[in-house]
């Protein structure tokens, strides 16, 4: 698994949304992006960090800040997320793994006992010409805003 660094300029990515949109690094050019990685649509954890970031999601826009979640669930997966919690950001469907792979998230976990490939929940901060700012990886998902704009 490639390990990326603050400084190092961010991969490029391209995916389909929630609604079906195809949105790209190149896309956020001349604005700063949070890119969170996050396991699965609806589960009590990837939820809590949604809605800290909705929740907060008026700070990032006057901040200048652009917000996407990636995960390897699906389209209409994140659909039915997004209007379950009302994010206003997107998220996009990373089924073929290619995103995760490459920002070096897709990794070993564990839970209860059992060991499996998963999404190792991350953020990313990237500046306005691609380069990562920050790196969070202990995610703080209730305050996860609050961990990203302090």
């Amino acid at each position: 698994m490639k390990k990326l660094n603050i400084g190092d300029k961010a991969p490029n990515f391209s995916g389909i949304t929630q609604s079906g949109k195809t949105i790209s690094l190149a896309d956020f050019e001349g604005k700063k992006l949070v890119l969170y990685f996050y396991p699965k649509d609806n589960t009590p954890g990837c939820t809590a960090e949604a809605c800290s970031l909705r929740d907060g999601y008026g700070n990032f826009v006057k901040q200048g800040y652009e917000i996407v979640g990636v995960s390897v669930d699906n389209a209409v997966s994140h659909q039915k997320f997004t209007e379950k919690y009302s994010l206003p950001f997107s998220l996009i469907a990373d089924t073929d793994k290619k995103i995760v792979e490459d920002y070096g998230v897709w990794g070993e976990k564990k839970f209860m006992g059992k060991t499996y490939m998963g999404t190792i929940r991350t953020t990313f901060i990237i500046d306005e010409k691609g380069v990562i700012e920050n790196i969070i990886e202990k995610v703080d998902t209730k305050n996860h805003a609050e961990q990203i704009i302090s």
